[in-house]
Parts: structure tokens; C-alpha cells; sequence
């Protein structure tokens, strides 16, 4: 798990908001710019060509 000082500096490199770990501090999620950045062995990887875009209703399939 990430430390709970790095998360309170840690912010989205591409809008400094600040990013919220998943259950298992696997990604990094900005809500503002609806981006995901990994976590690689307690490493955050927050380069902004690394950030996966979530996915939100509006991209899944109807039926799926």
C-alpha cells in the first residue's frame, strides 16, 4: 500500500488535482480529468503517457 504522506502531495500531473487510490492501491484515479495512473510495485507511475482514460458510461455497450 502507498504511504499515506505520499498520497497527500501526490496530484494528477496534468491538472494537479489531487488522485484517489483504488481499494488496492493499484491506480491512481483523477476524477477531473477521468484519467487512471498504475501503481507498479508501490511505485506510482504519473506520467501523463502512461494515464489510462476510465471508462465511463457513455464508452460501455448498451447489452454489455
Amino acid at each position: 500500500m502507498l504511504d499515506v504522506k505520499l498520497l497527500e502531495i501526490l496530484a494528477c500531473p496534468q491538472c494537479r488535482n489531487a488522485v484517489v487510490p483504488d481499494e488496492v492501491h493499484q491506480w491512481l484515479y483523477c476524477n477531473h480529468c477521468a484519467v487512471r495512473y498504475r501503481v507498479d510495485g508501490n511505485i506510482p507511475i504519473m506520467l501523463p503517457d502512461e494515464a489510462e482514460k476510465v471508462p465511463g458510461p457513455s464508452d460501455r455497450k448498451a447489452g454489455s
